[in-house]
């Protein structure tokens, strides 16, 4: 080949990266993989007793379960103001339904099957059984206690209104909650460490059994049902990064100081102490700041610093985990602050605070928030 010939080739091949690389930029990004897990919503043979797959209907029993449930995020996986917001921006896919509304009748359309190999496109048809009503309650009842048109519960029993399949494991451990907080992304063009909402794959990298009930649904003893006995069960509370004081304890927060002739330094040492999860986890937005700020005496601003511990992703044209400076569990991790002696400082404000959504992803989507998408987990005033 001449060298014309050999400088044709090379401006073909650049234009065929760079043709690659613009449609890698504005092509849809499938940030996971659909497993057979979640690829389609969950058929439910209602059981015998029971007139609908409906929490209403087990809260007529269940009272105190249906209660916490109510106040969990569970119950409101559909109608979540947020994910409304997200789930439309990202184009409505139907995907996201299978954890956010997995019954079939919960549902609008039928998954017939998928017209490409990534199962992103479902080939749909309108759903006869759809319930707009059992769809608004999202992560439902019967979602974890349905199976083969039977309860599936922890216990026997002989005085229930419908038949029971007694499983030991959804009292502990991951079972009930391994088919939507298992989400992979092992795919060519990712390169993650850890997928994204990978929680399950944060917990298994430290070598431990993840036991998701053990810390999610607290131990009760108190009867199952309205005037049945007393038994050793669990809190239907699936309590998370919404709930403040389930955050406040995962973290231990300390501090020391030191002084030269020239500089006070502090050193604020941060331990996730209470989840064997990275803290936070989730969704990669999630993420906490130590907020160091310096005050005079008036409480004016001298110095301010803040440290953030979150997972850095590049989305295209690959998906990349630049990094991750989120709390693993157990790992102490050091932060300085240090000014000089002379400035007239009269307080030190600390503050660590939740983010479970990035400023910049709240503007682009146009999410309009009536509740605050940070709250603090950690606050102290140290004199100086």
């Amino acid at each position: 080949m001449d060298m014309r010939g050999k400088g044709v080739f090379y401006i073909v091949i650049l234009v065929l990266i760079a043709s690659f690389l613009a449609w890698r930029f504005i092509r849809p990004v499938h940030i996971f993989v659909v497993d057979e897990k979640f690829e389609r919503p969950i058929g439910v043979d209602i059981p015998t007793g029971l007139g609908s797959a409906s929490a209403g209907e087990c809260g007529e029993c269940h009272r105190e379960i249906y209660r916490e449930w109510s106040g969990s995020m569970h119950s409101n996986s559909w109608t979540d103001p947020y994910f409304q917001v997200d789930f439309a921006y990202d184009g409505s896919r139907q995907i996201c339904l299978n954890c956010h509304t997995p019954l079939e009748d919960q549902q609008e359309n039928l998954v017939l099957g998928f017209g490409d190999r990534d199962k992103f496109k479902p080939i749909l048809m309108p759903n006869p059984g759809y319930d707009p009503a059992l769809r608004d309650e999202g992560v439902t009842c019967a979602v974890c206690h349905v199976r083969e048109g039977k309860i599936v519960g922890p216990f026997e029993t002989d005085s229930a209104p419908h038949p029971v399949i007694v499983d030991p494991e959804m009292s502990s451990g991951l079972k009930p909650c391994k088919r939507c907080h298992v989400v992979f992304g092992r795919r060519w063009d990712t390169f993650y460490r850890i997928p994204p909402c990978g929680t399950v794959a944060e917990i298994e990298e430290g070598g431990e059994e993840p036991d998701c009930v053990g810390c999610h649904m607290p131990e009760v003893t108190r009867p199952v049902a309205e005037g049945g006995k007393e038994r050793r069960g669990r809190r239907h509370l699936f309590r998370g990064g919404h709930y403040p004081e389930m955050v406040e304890k995962a973290l231990n927060v300390k501090y020391r100081k030191e002084a030269d002739e020239n500089f006070v330094r502090y050193e604020f040492t941060l331990t996730n102490i209470g989840t064997g999860h990275y803290l936070p986890t989730g969704v990669p937005d999630r993420h906490l700041t130590l907020e160091l700020r310096l005050l005079d005496g008036k409480g004016a601003l001298i110095k301010e610093k803040t440290y953030t511990m979150k997972r850095y992703i590049l989305w295209r044209p690959f998906i990349i985990e630049l990094r991750d400076t989120r709390l693993p569990y157990g790992e102490p991790r050091a932060y300085l602050f240090e000014f000089r002696r002379e400035v007239a400082a009269s307080m030190l404000d600390v503050t660590v605070r939740y983010h479970l959504l990035d400023e910049k992803r709240r503007e682009k989507i146009g999410y309009e928030n009536k509740e605050p998408i940070s709250y603090p987990i950690y606050r102290e005033r140290i004199p100086l």
